[in-house]
């Protein structure tokens, strides 16, 4: 028990650690979201997420579109505002996405 404590603590301490040395976004959220809104006309966001990607500190925003089956996902630098990625993501792949985020989230419980 006590193994598994001090695991969990050391666990929580990088993780903090790892968080507290990303650096902090330029850009707020909000001019993200109208760049990335800017690129999908008549789109609706469904999602975001400020995350670490490749190396880049990025906005993700999953937009429906109405009409459009699937979703477009963009990605925008939280440093300087400027589009990195868009894709478009059929439902199939927005399902399996979802299942992996779901196992990660579970996975990082148990941690």
């Amino acid at each position: 028990m006590r193994t598994i404590m001090i695991a969990a603590i050391a666990a929580t301490a990088i993780t903090g650690a790892a968080l507290a040395a990303a650096p902090a976004p330029k850009v707020t959220e909000a001019a993200a979201r109208a760049t990335a809104l800017a690129l999908v006309k008549g789109g609706v966001v469904k999602s975001s997420e400020l995350e670490t990607e490749h190396g880049r500190l990025i906005y993700s925003f999953d937009i429906a579109t109405p009409g459009k089956s699937g979703i477009d996902e963009v990605n925008i630098s939280a440093m300087t505002g400027r589009l990195v990625a868009k894709r478009h993501e059929g439902p199939a792949k927005e399902v399996a996405e979802a299942a992996a985020d779901a196992k990660a989230a579970k996975m990082a419980k148990h941690r």
